[in-house]
């Protein structure tokens, strides 16, 4: 939005502002975000040595992987409004250095059960940073901008793979230092970065602009002013619902339906891939530098889509094309055997995922009130996770009943299959409702 729209900020220049704004607060986010991540899915690394050494078993694995989401579930909405009460800045913090301290606590579980256990309590203390910072990033950046900005915080996703694949494969190799195994190691080193940020995060992270003291006072009124005006706009959806009824709007849990089949798929192939890749033959070092390539694909791709939908301003063949495409390739993979194909299948399946994540968060972002964001954006989240959590468990529990990982991919082949179909129905919805005239205001 241009400055010159605003008459009493003639003087600020907003695109200077706005600038200003992302290179403060989004590099730090997504820095948080990758290591966040890291420590959620290097479980996907360090059970290529791991399981065998305390005999857990696929399904076992999987299990595993559905109590993080489990926990995530349950704490993802209460610790949002937390933050609302709190503070951002203070509840981020609180956020990364206790799951910082769980993921240490990752390097000395000595079976299934002190695995099951770590995995829970690192979804409870790890639930509520996405959706928080989601929330923080409403707070400074008007919604023309929020595609691209959503998009290149999330990046940290696949750059967490791209960048933790050879760095975990590297860990693994200090097998034995210090008496301990190499995924011993993976937790450890990966974890306390996690406690360092948090710690950061008190000093980086103001809570509002009107606390940025690196904005000039009439900057922090213009974006102010700025946010104000897209609060004021009606919202589609969830208005000004109490919070209590949010979980029973069907806006809130159709977004969640459309959005579990990009979370599960971005969870279960950041956990399994190495897995995948390594039932071709591979050795650990191979396993980490080809699992590098489709999430620096998609890392690239996903930036250019998010760019792509702010400047055409269109959400929802954003989000349902990517979908779609991703949909198809899970699928395609059950009809090669063949390494290089599967790389390019699942580097096609990335791409898609990771692209609808800036149009999608933009779009929820967009049609959620005022009063219902903070709860309605963890609900989603929260909703979408259940999804995820079940896929996990499948697909540990397929892989281990058909020996197939292809075959284990199909419950996400539905997922964003039947994501997709929901975008265009609600898609559609929205349009009509667009276009109807507008209510008489309640007395």
């Amino acid at each position: 939005m241009a400055a010159t729209q605003a008459t009493p900020y003639r003087t600020v220049d907003g695109a200077a502002v706005m600038q200003r704004v992302g290179w403060r607060i989004v590099p730090f986010l997504v820095l948080c975000y990758f290591i966040a991540y890291v420590d959620r899915v290097n479980a996907g690394f360090a059970a290529l040595t791991m399981n065998k050494d305390l005999g857990l078993s696929q399904a076992m694995f999987g299990i595993g992987g559905g109590l993080f989401f489990v926990a995530y579930v349950l704490f993802e909405v209460p610790s949002n409004i937390a933050m609302e009460k709190v503070g951002a800045r203070l509840w981020i913090a609180r956020i990364m250095i206790t799951w910082g301290m769980v993921g240490v606590a990752m390097a000395f579980i000595v079976g299934p059960y002190s695995f099951y256990l770590c995995r829970f309590l690192l979804g409870a203390a790890e639930a509520g940073f996405f959706p928080g910072a989601l929330l923080y990033l409403t707070y400074w950046f008007p919604k023309a901008y929020r595609a691209r900005i959503v998009a290149m915080f999330m990046v940290a996703i696949p750059i967490s793979s791209f960048l933790g694949s050879p760095i975990s494969a590297a860990l693994l190799q200090l097998e034995g230092a210090a008496g301990l195994h190499g995924w011993q190691w993976l937790f450890i080193v990966e974890a306390i970065p996690a406690v360092l940020l948090g710690l950061a995060a008190l000093f980086m992270l103001p809570s509002r602009p009107a606390e940025a003291k690196w904005l000039a006072p009439e900057e922090q009124a213009w974006l102010e002013d700025q946010l104000a005006v897209d609060r004021s706009g009606i919202s589609p959806v969830a208005h000004h619902l109490p919070l209590h009824k949010v979980l029973t709007n069907k806006y809130i849990w159709a977004l969640a339906l459309i959005y579990s089949g990009s979370s599960a798929t971005s969870n279960a192939l950041s956990l399994w891939q190495p897995q995948i890749l390594k039932a071709f033959g591979l050795s650990n070092l191979e396993t980490g530098l080809l699992n590098m390539i489709p999430f620096g694909i998609a890392s690239m791709f996903m930036i250019f889509w998010g760019l792509r939908a702010d400047r055409t301003g269109e959400r929802v063949w954003s989000t349902a094309l990517p979908l779609a495409a991703t949909c198809l390739c899970l699928f395609a993979t059950n009809l090669t055997s063949s390494l290089t194909v599967t790389m390019v299948l699942l580097s096609l399946v990335l791409m898609g995922n990771y692209a609808i994540k800036g149009p999608f968060w933009a779009m929820a972002t967009e049609w959620l009130s005022v009063g219902t964001a903070a709860a309605g954006i963890a609900a989603i989240n929260t909703l979408s996770h259940l999804g995820t959590g079940i896929a996990s468990w499948l697909l540990g529990l397929i892989k281990d009943q058909t020996g197939s990982f292809p075959l284990a991919l199909l419950p996400l082949v539905f997922l964003t299959g039947s994501g997709a179909i929901m975008t265009l129905i609600l898609g559609r919805g929205s349009r009509t409702r667009a276009a109807a005239p507008a209510p008489a205001a309640a007395e």
